[in-house]
């Protein structure tokens, strides 16, 4: 016995270290960043990706001509791709030069002229490969080889070549394809000069040819090749917002070989589509594709390096940002993404340290932070210990309710309509909502303008006086009474028709109906009960709500909206006449229309930053304050948490290329590992010493029984 028993101990004892590293060993110590998704990605396509689940990849992978610096605040446009960021030429009707200075209304077109960096590759691909012809080896596709291979890694032959101008403009063409159906393809027909005409003819086209359509046979008459490293894109009139798209995946450059490539017979039966397996010219490429297991990125061979930036904002330095100034990225090897379906296992390994980073749900909060008395928030005690860092930023982003301005009740822009909407307004305690369905996760709204975009006012300056009262150097809503007396003046007293004498009765549409939306529904009934008014929720599916919006029968929605790009038009449009949903199909929910407001839009939206341009802000957004046609809602606060020894991290809500900015110090990762999974072998170990003495007596009486044979 005492042999076995020796044997145990030892065996025991080597094992001492992390027992449920979900990784293999070969990766120990290596520069990889762990984390996870919860949803896969449906399109990896730069023409059709469109979510924020599709990012952490597409970000990584394409480079359009520009991006958003990575530590500069307000958001600044850089060079990715490009040499530079083009500025517009202007031109009249008859195709006359006009200063910079020119009036809109004067500008035909506006000329984008970008220069591409010479001596960009593309990562290694099979559509790339050529033989010693310089014929390609899988066009067409040789039967055998596809039945061999499941994925782009498997391709025996790879190749690459330089990025040119021309993969730039045959991406843009890609945008008006009806076989892709790109979701900005309605937008960029407004401004892309022959957008609509290409759309047109491929639409025709698609109909009598099967298989690849080789765009470079058609011609689109807004966006020009000059030379190698050049193209033109022509704009219809002024729109200064156009250069935020060159920063966008939809700007990429797509080589006409990977298109071809993919459109061969056969491939996507496998899934050997560009929405599985992007090509680009980033610093990482796709290398596994099992979006019910894992996803992982590994540096791109080809890339020909970028520095990390050398500026930032004030308190970068400090905060250790500018540590790797000039040194060239990525830094990160490969990001390893592993599907995880629920919060509490995403949760736990982030704990454990196998993720790097961690958002923070409603079910952890309590766990990750503590709220002080004067709202601040800090990490829990047990982040603390373990060296875990928060991050907070207010999104670019808005959630409000929306009136329907069509609507007989609630919609008009007379004193007894407007009265009655700000009552409304004043009710909803925005406040409260926060705290108890966002674990205090964000900002009221004083206006339909997140904080980080320009036009934006912080302080009593920003603060939306028809709600709320500036005192003690806080905003304070104003109190119920004041909303009563709103109500009274309205024809509603004490939230009943002043001439019918019925109580009021609202309608609250929404595709919210479900259990786990019945406390969200009941607190918002007990804000309009707060002026005696009867709230009535209206549940429909997703469709149905969609359908009500188009048609204009729904009398007050909830609605949201993310900012494309940070410039203030992009949310100002949202309550501009002409973009109305009804009628118009546009993002205008609400269906407002003031004239006043429409003026000042269109002045607006061609202006330069600066004084003016705040002052037109400024003027639309008191306009809309009065009018009322949102309760203007909150802007939610991102919570992002990180370990110690993932560097460089800085929120930016703009840039989607966050991963070659990131550093890992693999070593600290491995220490913490090791002290947070260290196995607890006691109980094993008192429970193979009870199951030894438990055979102790049968031991002996074998013993005995050889002994009694032997004699």
């Amino acid at each position: 016995m005492r042999p076995v028993f020796i044997s145990l101990l030892l065996f025991l004892s080597a094992c001492s270290g992390p027992v449920n590293d979900p990784y293999p060993a070969s990766e120990f110590g290596k520069s990889i960043f762990y984390s996870a998704f919860t949803e896969p990605p449906k399109h990896l396509d730069p023409a059709r990706s469109y979510s924020s689940n599709e990012t952490p990849f597409t970000g990584q992978i394409y480079e359009p001509p520009l991006q958003y610096h990575y530590l500069k605040r307000p958001y600044q446009l850089v060079p990715l791709a490009a040499t530079a960021v083009p500025a517009p030429h202007y031109f009249d009707s008859s195709g006359r030069e006009l200063p910079s200075t020119a009036p809109a209304s004067e500008i035909s077109e506006s000329v984008y002229e970008i220069h591409i960096q010479p001596g960009i590759e593309y990562q290694p691909h099979p559509a790339f490969a050529l033989d010693k012809s310089k014929n390609p080896v899988y066009m067409p596709m040789p039967s055998d080889v596809l039945g061999r291979v499941g994925a782009i890694p498997d391709f025996p032959r790879q190749g690459s070549r330089e990025l040119t101008a021309d993969d730039y403009v045959y991406q843009i063409k890609r945008l008006a394809s009806p076989r892709l159906q790109s979701p900005i393809a309605g937008l960029m027909a407004n401004y892309i000069l022959g957008f609509d005409s290409l759309s047109e003819k491929l639409n025709s086209a698609a109909k009598t040819q099967k298989g690849w359509l080789d765009l470079r046979q058609f011609p689109l008459a807004g966006v020009e090749t000059v030379n190698r490293y050049t193209y033109w894109i022509r704009v219809k009139g002024k729109y200064p917002q156009f250069v935020y798209w060159l920063a966008m995946p939809f700007f990429a450059p797509m080589p006409w070989e990977v298109d071809a490539f993919y459109s061969q017979p056969g491939m996507a039966d496998k899934n050997l589509t560009l929405d599985n397996w992007p090509v680009g010219t980033g610093p990482y490429m796709l290398t596994v594709n099992q979006p019910n297991r894992q996803m992982r990125l590994v540096r791109n061979p080809n890339f020909r390096g970028e520095p990390y930036p050398s500026q930032g904002e004030p308190g970068d330095a400090a905060a250790g940002l500018l540590a790797d100034a000039g040194k060239p990225m990525p830094f990160i090897d490969e990001a390893v993404y592993s599907l995880e379906s629920e919060t509490i296992p995403y949760w736990n390994k982030f704990l454990q340290g196998y993720y790097d980073a961690s958002g923070i749900s409603s079910d952890n909060f309590d766990q990750a932070v503590r709220t002080g008395a004067g709202g601040d928030v800090e990490l829990s005690p047990e982040m603390k210990e373990k060296g875990i860092q928060l991050r907070t930023t207010v999104a670019a982003s808005s959630f409000y309710m929306g009136f329907n301005m069509l609507d007989p009740v609630v919609g008009g822009l007379d004193d007894r309509h407007r009265k009655l909407r700000q009552a409304i307004s004043i009710a909803l305690d925005e406040e409260e909502y926060i705290a108890i369905f966002a674990n205090g996760r964000g900002i009221p709204a004083q206006g339909p303008l997140p904080p980080g975009l320009f036009g934006y006012r912080d302080g009593q300056a920003g603060i939306n006086p028809v709600v709320y009262d500036w005192t003690g150097g806080k905003p304070h809503r104003k109190s119920i009474s004041s909303a009563r007396r709103l109500l009274a003046e309205a024809g509603y007293p004490d939230g009943r028709d002043g001439v019918t004498g019925k109580p009021l009765t609202l309608n609250f549409d929404t595709a919210s109906h479900g259990p786990d939306d019945k406390a969200r529904l009941d607190w918002l009934r007990k804000q309009f009960r707060k002026l005696n008014i009867e709230l009535v929720i209206r549940g429909t599916d997703y469709n149905r709500f969609q359908d009500k919006m188009r048609d204009g029968t729904e009398q007050i929605f909830e609605w949201g909206w993310n900012a494309d790009y940070p410039d203030p038009e992009n949310f100002l449009f949202l309550l501009y006449g002409p973009n109305k949903k009804v009628g118009s199909g546009g993002e205008n929910a609400a269906n407002y229309q003031n004239p006043e407001f429409d003026r000042l839009f269109v002045r607006m939206k061609d202006m330069a930053n600066g004084p003016e341009r705040q002052a037109v802000i400024d003027q639309m957004v008191q306009i809309v304050r009065q009018d009322a046609p949102w309760s203007f809602g909150f802007h939610p606060k991102n919570y992002g948490l990180r370990h110690s020894w993932v560097k460089n991290a800085k929120p930016n809500l703009m840039a989607n290329n966050e991963l070659k900015y990131l550093r890992i110090d693999a070593a600290a990762r491995e220490t913490a590992r090791a002290r947070w999974n260290r196995p607890d072998w006691l109980g094993p170990i008192l429970a193979v010493l009870v199951l030894l003495l438990a055979l102790v007596p049968a031991w002996r009486a074998y013993q005995r029984k050889l002994q009694a044979s032997a004699r």
